[in-house]
């Protein structure tokens, strides 16, 4: 039963991450600020290497963020695949009486 009760919460993360890559908002975000890191490191002062790396840094953090979100999403897709074929084998279960 733990491992239905783990699956499933795997899908619920799945539907709230999924909300999450589809909302206007939080897209709408994430392209800002990326142009705004880009913007900042393109125009920086070329004495400014500190400032540069946290500006790449920031634009890869935007990137890490939105492949978590991604990998959630295709983990929940894997573990609803994983309930059906656990609910599919305690129903034939059912049906042949070992349960």
């Amino acid at each position: 039963m733990l491992d239905e009760i783990a699956l499933q919460r795997e899908v619920t993360r799945a539907t709230k991450a999924k909300l999450l890559l589809e909302s206007e908002l939080l897209s709408e975000a994430f392209q800002i600020l990326e142009q705004n890191y880009i913007t900042a490191w393109r125009t920086s002062p070329a004495n400014a290497e500190k400032d540069r790396e946290k500006l790449f840094m920031a634009v890869n953090v935007l990137g890490k963020v939105r492949d978590h979100l991604t990998m959630v999403v295709q983990n929940g897709s894997i573990a609803q695949a994983d309930l059906q074929k656990l609910h599919a084998e305690a129903d034939r279960k059912k049906r042949f009486g070992i349960i």
